[in-house]
Protein backbone atom coordinates (compact mmCIF):
# COMPACT_ATOMS: atom_id res chain seq x y z
CA UNK A 1 0.00 0.00 0.00
CA UNK A 2 1.08 3.49 -0.79
CA UNK A 3 1.28 5.83 2.13
CA UNK A 4 0.02 9.37 2.07
CA UNK A 5 3.57 10.67 2.29
CA UNK A 6 4.58 8.67 -0.78
CA UNK A 7 1.56 9.89 -2.74
CA UNK A 8 2.32 13.45 -1.72
CA UNK A 9 5.92 13.11 -2.89
CA UNK A 10 4.81 11.57 -6.18
CA UNK A 11 2.26 14.33 -6.81
CA UNK A 12 4.33 17.25 -5.49
CA UNK A 13 4.96 18.65 -8.97
CA UNK A 14 1.25 18.60 -9.79
CA UNK A 15 0.39 20.26 -6.46
CA UNK A 16 3.06 22.91 -6.94
CA UNK A 17 1.81 23.58 -10.47
CA UNK A 18 -1.75 23.96 -9.17
CA UNK A 19 -0.64 26.42 -6.46
CA UNK A 20 1.31 28.49 -8.99
CA UNK A 21 -1.60 28.49 -11.44
CA UNK A 22 -4.09 29.61 -8.77
CA UNK A 23 -1.73 32.32 -7.52
CA UNK A 24 -1.12 33.57 -11.06
CA UNK A 25 -4.83 33.59 -11.84
CA UNK A 26 -5.62 35.50 -8.62
CA UNK A 27 -2.96 38.09 -9.33
CA UNK A 28 -4.11 38.47 -12.94
CA UNK A 29 -7.73 38.95 -11.87
CA UNK A 30 -6.70 41.51 -9.24
CA UNK A 31 -4.52 43.39 -11.75
CA UNK A 32 -7.30 43.45 -14.34
CA UNK A 33 -9.73 44.84 -11.79
CA UNK A 34 -7.19 47.46 -10.69
CA UNK A 35 -6.51 48.47 -14.30
CA UNK A 36 -10.22 48.83 -15.00
CA UNK A 37 -10.68 50.97 -11.89
CA UNK A 38 -7.75 53.17 -12.96
CA UNK A 39 -9.22 53.49 -16.47
CA UNK A 40 -12.59 54.52 -15.07
CA UNK A 41 -11.00 57.02 -12.69
CA UNK A 42 -8.77 58.43 -15.43
CA UNK A 43 -11.68 58.87 -17.83
CA UNK A 44 -13.83 60.56 -15.17
CA UNK A 45 -10.90 62.79 -14.22
CA UNK A 46 -10.38 64.02 -17.78
CA UNK A 47 -14.10 64.68 -18.20
CA UNK A 48 -14.10 66.59 -14.92
CA UNK A 49 -11.10 68.69 -15.99
CA UNK A 50 -12.88 69.63 -19.20
CA UNK A 51 -16.06 70.56 -17.30
CA UNK A 52 -14.05 72.49 -14.70
CA UNK A 53 -12.42 74.52 -17.48
CA UNK A 54 -15.80 75.23 -19.00
CA UNK A 55 -17.16 76.14 -15.57
CA UNK A 56 -14.32 78.62 -15.06
CA UNK A 57 -15.07 80.10 -18.47
CA UNK A 58 -18.72 80.61 -17.47
CA UNK A 59 -17.56 82.45 -14.35
CA UNK A 60 -15.19 84.69 -16.34
CA UNK A 61 -17.78 85.46 -19.02
CA UNK A 62 -20.50 86.20 -16.48
CA UNK A 63 -18.38 88.25 -14.11
CA UNK A 64 -15.81 90.05 -16.23
CA UNK A 65 -17.42 90.13 -19.69
CA UNK A 66 -21.02 90.53 -18.47
CA UNK A 67 -21.96 88.05 -21.21
CA UNK A 68 -25.45 86.83 -20.34
CA UNK A 69 -25.41 84.18 -23.07
CA UNK A 70 -22.04 82.44 -22.62
CA UNK A 71 -21.99 83.28 -18.92
CA UNK A 72 -25.49 81.98 -18.29
CA UNK A 73 -26.21 80.67 -14.79
CA UNK A 74 -28.11 77.78 -16.37
CA UNK A 75 -24.94 76.74 -18.18
CA UNK A 76 -23.10 76.98 -14.87
CA UNK A 77 -25.64 74.69 -13.24
CA UNK A 78 -25.19 72.15 -16.02
CA UNK A 79 -21.41 72.11 -15.55
CA UNK A 80 -21.64 71.94 -11.75
CA UNK A 81 -24.01 69.00 -11.94
CA UNK A 82 -21.87 67.26 -14.56
CA UNK A 83 -18.80 67.69 -12.33
CA UNK A 84 -20.76 66.32 -9.41
CA UNK A 85 -21.90 63.31 -11.46
CA UNK A 86 -18.39 62.45 -12.62
CA UNK A 87 -17.07 62.79 -9.08
CA UNK A 88 -18.98 59.60 -8.20
CA UNK A 89 -16.29 57.65 -10.09
CA UNK A 90 -13.51 59.41 -8.19
CA UNK A 91 -12.05 59.11 -4.67
CA UNK A 92 -14.03 60.64 -1.83
CA UNK A 93 -11.76 63.70 -1.60
CA UNK A 94 -12.71 64.70 -5.16
CA UNK A 95 -16.38 64.09 -4.42
CA UNK A 96 -16.09 66.35 -1.38
CA UNK A 97 -14.51 69.13 -3.44
CA UNK A 98 -17.16 68.72 -6.14
CA UNK A 99 -19.82 69.11 -3.45
CA UNK A 100 -18.08 72.27 -2.18
CA UNK A 101 -18.08 73.61 -5.75
CA UNK A 102 -21.79 72.92 -6.06
CA UNK A 103 -22.39 74.76 -2.77
CA UNK A 104 -20.19 77.69 -3.84
CA UNK A 105 -22.09 77.97 -7.11
CA UNK A 106 -25.45 77.71 -5.33
CA UNK A 107 -24.49 80.41 -2.82
CA UNK A 108 -22.65 82.83 -5.11
CA UNK A 109 -23.85 82.63 -8.72
CA UNK A 110 -26.23 85.54 -8.30
CA UNK A 111 -23.34 87.86 -7.45
CA UNK A 112 -21.45 87.20 -10.68
CA UNK A 113 -20.99 90.41 -12.60
CA UNK A 114 -21.47 92.58 -9.53
CA UNK A 115 -19.52 91.21 -6.55
CA UNK A 116 -15.87 90.20 -6.81
CA UNK A 117 -16.12 88.10 -3.64
CA UNK A 118 -18.73 85.86 -5.25
CA UNK A 119 -16.61 85.33 -8.37
CA UNK A 120 -13.59 84.59 -6.18
CA UNK A 121 -15.51 82.08 -4.06
CA UNK A 122 -16.60 80.13 -7.13
CA UNK A 123 -13.17 80.36 -8.77
CA UNK A 124 -11.50 79.13 -5.57
CA UNK A 125 -13.87 76.16 -5.44
CA UNK A 126 -13.11 75.36 -9.09
CA UNK A 127 -9.37 75.57 -8.37
CA UNK A 128 -9.61 73.28 -5.33
CA UNK A 129 -11.64 70.73 -7.27
CA UNK A 130 -9.19 70.88 -10.18
CA UNK A 131 -6.25 70.34 -7.80
CA UNK A 132 -7.96 67.29 -6.28
CA UNK A 133 -8.57 65.81 -9.71
CA UNK A 134 -4.96 66.38 -10.79
CA UNK A 135 -3.69 64.85 -7.53
CA UNK A 136 -5.84 61.80 -8.18
CA UNK A 137 -4.47 61.45 -11.71
CA UNK A 138 -0.93 61.66 -10.39
CA UNK A 139 -1.61 58.94 -7.82
CA UNK A 140 -2.83 56.36 -10.37
CA UNK A 141 -0.53 53.44 -11.02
Amino acid sequence: MTTFRTQLRNQSLAILSLVIALTSFSHSAWRTEQSEQNRTTRQAAFQMLVALGQMQEVVYRAHYDHDAVRGSPRTGWVYVQTISDFSAAMPASVGHDAQLLLEAWRDHWEGLGTRDDDAAAISDAVDHCRASVVDTLRSLR
